[in-house]
């Protein structure tokens, strides 16, 4: 394994404005996603705000905008370093699969205002078969994501004693 002190802080760089820009893509507010990016690179996991600003050259007020962001959608805790009155933003454990549970349990709230929304409509209107084919989608997705999870977490734990080995 490579150690800190030997990596390529150029292509860490690169890796981190190409990844950021990918989540962005998706949906993750850009500078959030900067952010989440470099906190992935770092092998504590953790960066102060200094220290993300320094990393991604970027303001404080951009920081603490985007960090904001990243607690509210429970990815990043901010914490207290020992003995100082910085904050440190950290990665939580096993965040992806915690963010995909939540969404999981959203799709419980989309398929309740669907089913409202193909009442309200008449299931036999275009826009109610419509809603109707969505809320199938959806509740397929809910059923889907269950059975998906579970099998995440049986490859977890089997990749975690593999790699611990």
């Amino acid at each position: 394994m490579t150690r800190a002190t030997e990596r390529d802080t150029q292509a860490v760089s690169q890796f981190v404005e190409r990844f950021g820009g990918i989540l962005a893509d998706v949906g993750v507010p850009r500078m959030p996603a900067r952010i989440l990016a470099a906190l992935l690179t770092t092998d504590s996991g953790r960066l102060t705000a200094a220290e993300i600003a320094d990393l991604l050259q970027i303001s404080p007020a951009a920081v603490s905008g985007a960090v904001r962001y990243l607690t509210t959608v429970q990815i990043v805790s901010r914490e207290r370093e020992p003995g100082s009155r910085r904050d440190v933003f950290r990665m939580r454990d096993n965040v992806w699969y915690e963010t995909t549970f939540r969404k999981d349990q959203m799709l419980v709230l989309i398929d309740e205002v669907l089913s409202e929304g193909v009442d309200s409509l008449g299931a036999d209107t275009e826009a109610g078969a419509r809603l109707d084919e969505t809320r199938e989608f959806f509740r397929f997705m809910h059923a889907e994501m269950g059975t998906l999870l579970d099998r995440w977490r049986g490859h977890r734990e089997k990749w975690l004693e593999e790699r611990s080995s």
